[in-house]
């Protein structure tokens, strides 16, 4: 049941990639809790070992529960296949990994969350890998930066924290241009709210910690392929087009046609990078994304009514949230996220630094975590916390301001949620 012109959304967050245990039944997939898996006989190993033939070797690889994800995934996000990983930053790390090289770089854009910046202009340093960072509100800007030497584009659907919409079309245009490929981290809207594969993107990344899973209880990362990039047009993505020693020099994109990146992830990533997604997280991220659709619908619903309450309120001067009419970024909303503009947006509060830590002491529903898209409400202060190790102007550059705080809107009842704000803004603002 993976047939997605067949199927609506609804049914597929529920039924793709999955079927009945062929060993006993069970409706629910099975958390296969095993390492190795054993061959049939000799041919079938070296076939497998060969990339010859398809199936199980070993779980740091593939797993038939993980398997079920990444089709789930793929499926949902309407590409041609899908890796997933550990986390949402090994997953940014996995899909780079194929494309890029020493010297080489990456134009990502100045609204990301505070730990990919970090990762981007720091750590992907000791690979020889570099990243110019431009506002992607300015086209001619993202236009201007590629070079050469660029490999990718790199940017979020709807912004952490701020809630920012990007118009991936017209930056999936430029990167057509340029002749690279245009990643899309979904991890804010989800499949459900926003398909970049739709408007242009050759690769997804997804955060499957956040409203994926929905819980709060398992991390996990996942990067799904579009499968429409030609990898073999210029000698720019020599891993994917170019023989590979350590297959006898098989050449993917060759190999595998539209599939090249996924096999590459899990031939060459997972066995070398070893950021493998466990079973039992992958079986949690399964039942979280079962109700993926009736969640997000009453997320977007009550963070539009608490942006549009804490608008109107004197003690906040401004709210970024994108499903309000007076953002810049309102009428992306319906070309963008049709669905709504998500749950996640930052309000500045007044009193600046010192008012923003007592707001985000004084709150009682609202949970004070470094995470998002849980069905609780979360809050907290991206200056003193997830973007402490950015400097001021890149915190403000990324909307997480020394007087903002970030909030993602749960499920619970939207007027208790308006009450403990109220309360503790109260406390904070006076």
């Amino acid at each position: 049941m993976t047939d997605e012109p067949t199927y609506g959304f609804d049914t597929l967050q529920i039924h793709a990639g999955a079927r009945p245990d062929p060993a006993t039944g069970a409706r629910q997939t099975p958390i296969y809790q095993t390492t190795a898996y054993v061959f049939r006989d000799a041919d079938h190993a070296a076939a497998l070992f060969n990339l010859q033939e398809v199936g199980f070797i070993y779980s740091r690889l593939t797993n038939p529960t993980v398997a079920v994800l990444q089709e789930r995934m793929a499926t949902l996000e309407g590409g041609v296949g899908a890796v997933c990983c550990s986390s949402g930053h090994a997953a940014q790390i996995m899909a780079l990994f194929p494309l890029m090289g020493p010297g080489k770089n990456i134009i990502a854009s100045t609204r990301l969350y505070g730990g990919t910046v970090t990762q981007f202009s720091q750590t992907i340093k000791r690979f020889g890998w570099e990243c110019k960072f431009v506002d992607f509100d300015d086209l001619d800007a993202v236009r201007a930066a590629v070079d050469d030497n660029t490999r990718a584009i790199f940017g979020e659907a709807i912004a952490n924290p701020g809630g920012y919409i990007m118009d991936v079309r017209a930056v999936a245009d430029i990167a057509d241009e340029a002749g690279v490929p245009l990643i899309i981290d979904n991890t804010s809207a989800t499949p459900y709210l926003c398909r970049p594969i739709e408007h242009g993107a050759t690769l997804v990344v997804h955060s499957m910690t956040k409203y994926l899973t929905g819980n709060g209880t398992v991390t996990g990362g996942c990067v799904i392929d579009s499968g429409k990039f030609d990898w073999s047009a210029n000698d720019k993505f020599p891993s994917l087009s170019q023989p590979e020693p350590a297959y006898h020099g098989l050449k993917f994109h060759e190999t595998f046609g539209a599939l090249a990146f996924t096999f590459h992830g899990i031939a060459i990533g997972l066995r070398d990078l070893g950021m493998t997604l466990n079973p039992q997280a992958a079986h949690y991220t399964l039942m979280g994304i079962e109700t993926l659709s009736l969640r997000m619908d009453r997320h977007v619903a009550n963070a539009s009514k608490i942006a549009k309450w804490l608008e109107q309120d004197d003690r906040i001067e401004a709210v970024t949230y994108a499903g309000l009419e007076s953002s810049p970024y309102y009428d992306r909303v319906a070309k963008v996220c049709p669905k709504g503009a998500g749950a996640l947006f930052t309000i500045e509060v007044k009193g600046g630094y010192e008012s923003c830590v007592k707001l985000v002491e004084s709150l009682e529903i609202f949970s004070h975590v470094a995470n998002l898209g849980d069905t609780r409400s979360l809050v907290i202060h991206s200056a003193s916390t997830t973007h402490r190790q950015l400097s001021e102007a890149q915190q403000v550059a990324a909307g997480a301001g020394p007087n903002v705080v970030r909030i993602s809107i749960g499920t619970e009842d939207a007027d208790d949620l308006i009450a403990d704000l109220d309360q503790a803004l109260s406390k904070a603002v006076g």
